[in-house]
């Protein structure tokens, strides 16, 4: 058996030194070296014993049935790509106070499974999380609460309840005693997130690890535990009531799938027809600026409408302001505006905006955004009963996109006689009712707009020549 030896290992960024520093020269951290014991190295001499390991044929290997089951919440289901999958382990963030531990209550409550389901806390206790459950009025039988921060107390109540489904909130302030008393560190989330995701995938369980989110929105911590679990999902507040479960990884299930809730007196309340959910009700013409796109989320389609607003620029750079669709992507679609339909933007400050607060970010959005901001600067507005959708390329040409006749199919079922798109993938797109076909963005302009193109938009003095006209 190797020797142990002493040595000091930094509780921020684990660096090793024989000896106890102040302050660790890896991290800047100060009094953060701990005393522990490591297996000394090795003489060439010594070998480690090899195990009975073997490999195995993958057609040899039985697929098991049966390896989902109901979270309870429709919307939960749909993002995890059917149900809670045994042994997977799944990272949910988003903001403070946005229903993270509300949703959790809500699964570990009603989550349709028999055994029991334990919610570890490490941020209320017991009796907040009971106050919360009966203003909610969900029922309790089956969850098994435990108020703890320490790793091996939260490991020993496992393997004695053993539950179908376990719950963390937070991961954040779990502590391994071994790597000191600081939570939220770099390897406390290391070791205790491996920790968990590994018994959970050893006795097929379900885990639910909560997670705090840095001011960016990113899930705080190393990269590394995303990589740990199965599936990472992100909650988002798109208004004062509405809220967005998105996945961005998920081994079991489609990837940008979406969940989508409403924040009510009993909870997160699911949303049960979202088709105009993001839509403005209004009466008469559209204003200038103003265009509808069907957008493919997950598995379904989403109406949504996106509003530009250009006006003359307060300095002598132009800006974009854009924080639901990326900005670079709204001075790329003007650039293209301005090169080939002959619109000057370089003197104007462009504001984009989506309503309801849904971040888009598919490629579809681009021929609907091109129209919004050519609306805004022309004066034009879209005409009522048009949706549109396409990718533009950086030579003006609408790409094909996945996916049109869903498309088509969902603006016609919302009363959008008028559909503007690429040219299809397939031939037999051409058969849907009131799809229309362009090539260009040019040809797309004058088919919407026809010969009002241009019509209103006035030139300044320092458009004064030929880039200062619309043309198609």
């Amino acid at each position: 058996m190797a020797k142990q030896r002493t040595v000091f290992r930094c509780a921020s960024c684990g660096r090793e030194e024989p000896r106890w520093l102040g302050r660790c020269p890896e991290c800047g951290g100060w009094n953060t070296f701990t005393q522990t014991g490591s297996p000394a190295s090795r003489t060439d001499g010594e070998r480690a014993s090899p195990r009975n390991l073997k490999s195995m044929p993958l057609a040899s290997v039985e697929a098991s049935t049966g390896a989902r089951f109901d979270a309870g919440v429709e919307e939960m289901n749909r993002v995890l790509g059917g149900g809670i999958m045994k042994g997977a382990s799944v990272l949910i963030g988003g903001e403070p106070g946005i229903g993270k531990s509300t949703l959790m209550l809500q699964i570990a409550s009603l989550v349709k499974s028999s055994g029991t389901v334990l919610y570890v806390s490490g941020e209320e206790s017991a009796s907040q999380i009971k106050l919360r459950s009966d203003r909610l009025g969900l029922p309790s039988g089956a969850v098994e609460i435990l108020c703890e921060v320490d790793l091996e107390s939260v490991m020993t109540v496992l393997n004695s309840v053993k539950p179908v489904v376990a719950i963390v909130d937070s991961v954040q302030t779990l502590i391994a005693g071994e790597l000191g008393p600081v939570p939220g560190t770099v390897n406390q989330l290391k070791a205790c997130c491996s920790e968990i995701v590994g018994w959970g995938r050893s006795h097929s369980a379900g885990i639910f690890l909560v997670a705090h989110v840095t001011k960016e929105g990113t899930i705080s911590g190393p990269k590394v535990i995303e990589h740990m679990v199965d599936t990472v999902l992100y909650f988002d507040q798109a208004s004062s009531d509405l809220r967005i479960l998105r996945a961005t990884k998920n081994r079991f299930g489609p990837v940008d799938e979406i969940g989508l809730f409403t924040m009510g007196e009993k909870g997160l309340l699911q949303v049960r027809d979202p088709s105009s959910l993001f839509m403005v009700q209004r009466e008469g013409a559209l204003p200038p600026g103003v265009a509808v796109a069907p957008v493919y989320e997950g598995t379904r389609v989403l109406l949504v409408e996106i509003q530009a607003l250009v006006v003359p620029a307060k300095g002598a750079i132009s800006r974009v302001f854009s924080d639901r669709i990326d900005a670079g992507r709204v001075a790329r679609v003007a650039a293209v505006l301005e090169k080939h339909v002959g619109l000057r933007f370089s003197d104007q400050d462009v504001y984009v905006n989506v309503a309801g607060g849904i971040r888009l970010s598919e490629v579809g959005i681009d021929l609907p955004l091109a129209l919004a901001i050519y609306s805004a600067r022309s004066g034009l507005p879209v005409p009522v009963g048009t949706a549109v959708a396409g990718e533009i390329s950086l030579a003006g040409e609408i790409r094909p996109i996945p996916h049109v006749k869903k498309r088509v199919r969902a603006a016609s079922e919302m009363g959008f006689r008028n559909f503007v798109g690429p040219v299809g993938l397939h031939p037999n797109e051409d058969a849907v009712d009131g799809f229309k076909r362009v090539a260009t963005i040019g040809k797309s302009i004058e088919l919407v707009f026809g010969g009002r193109g241009g019509a209103r938009q006035a030139p300044t003095p320092a458009a004064a020549g030929p880039q200062a006209k619309a043309t198609t």
